[in-house]
């Protein structure tokens, strides 16, 4: 029989289908060249997926049907509805409305609501995301309907989830929406801000700043809007989504970036000073470039402070991707 789903609050299983991440980004490592899409082996289509019965409108809380238990040998996708819009990049930023069931038990584990502006929102990244989800999502094309059915290894795996009744070894059944997927900033382009550093983008958006030569570092804050977005203003209690760039002011030296990995999620409040107080307002599918000084930054360095990056004028160019509102 068709399952009735309970809608929940996405944040409650998120945290489960999602990995963890640091409160700041990364201000250490070493830019690297992330996997492509080009290197990745899509999940094919394949009986379990196929006898997954999914009807209802793209954008509408689905009707789902199938006959548990489903064992999956490898993890298959199939596409309940084809999209109009582009293959979802990888990595990139998503937002989805989903159905999630124990495909071993057929039992009902959560929904979105499917209400536009309250999808759920997960990076696109094998790191970052439960593999099973990860498969039903990545090659689709933004504005389907598929369904994934998941190996436990995709899954939960031996451990299972106690919390919502998943036991270990159980497959998953996914019903999901792709809503969109974005990787830079889409908005207006503004006109540079005169005297201050100057970015240039590649096609893909990922930046390359130019400090001008005679470039006098400043005492406060400087920051400026170079396209404007025109999405939700970021609240300081939003779980934010960027692409960033960091450089040193002095060498344009880049210390750290995401550009080449994946985009950074993380709590709008958990930055240093400058950047926080510059990203907080902004518009999702903004970018903007921030100057900010030590005193809003790591601070100077000293015998008790030895942050790598104190004493250090740092230049960030930020692609405020999505906000998510906690509060």
């Amino acid at each position: 029989m068709p399952r009735a789903l309970p809608i929940l609050t996405v944040a409650a299983l998120a945290v489960a289908l999602v990995g963890c991440s640091s409160a700041d980004p990364d201000t250490t490592s070493t830019p690297t060249d992330g996997a492509t899409a080009d290197a990745r082996t899509c999940a094919a289509s394949g009986p379990e997926s196929d006898a997954v019965s999914v009807t209802g409108d793209f954008g509408a809380l689905p009707t789902v049907d199938f006959d548990a238990p489903l064992e999956p040998d490898t993890t298959q996708v199939s596409v309940v509805s084809d999209g109009t819009g582009e293959e979802v990049p990888y990595p990139s930023v998503i937002s989805v409305d989903y159905s999630f069931y124990d495909g071993t038990t057929g039992d009902v584990i959560e929904s979105t609501n499917f209400t536009s502006g309250e999808e759920a929102v997960f990076v696109l990244d094998e790191s970052q995301l439960l593999p099973g989800l990860l498969k039903t999502i990545e090659c689709a094309e933004v504005g389907s309907r598929v369904v994934g059915v998941s190996t436990s290894d995709d899954g939960f795996g031996d451990d299972g989830l106690e919390d919502y009744g998943i036991a270990g070894g159980d497959s998953l059944v996914f019903v999901v929406d792709i809503v969109s997927a974005v990787t830079r900033a889409e908005g207006e382009a503004q006109d540079p801000v005169a005297g201050m550093p100057t970015v240039e983008l590649d096609a893909d958006g990922a930046p390359t700043v130019t400090i001008p030569d005679d470039y006098t570092l400043p005492t406060t804050t400087q920051s400026a809007v170079l396209i404007q977005g025109a999405g939700a203003q970021v609240q300081a209690t939003d779980q934010v989504y960027i692409q960033y760039q960091g450089i040193n002011a002095e060498t344009g030296e880049i210390f750290d970036q995401t550009w080449g990995r994946a985009p950074y999620g993380g709590s709008a409040s958990n930055f240093i000073a400058g950047f926080t107080n510059t990203l907080v307002g902004q518009n999702v599918g903004s970018q903007f470039l921030v100057v900010i000084p030590p005193a809003d930054g790591y601070g100077e360095a000293s015998d008790d402070n030895t942050n790598a990056l104190a004493g250090q004028t740092l230049v960030f160019v930020v692609d405020v991707l999505a906000a998510v509102p906690t509060a």
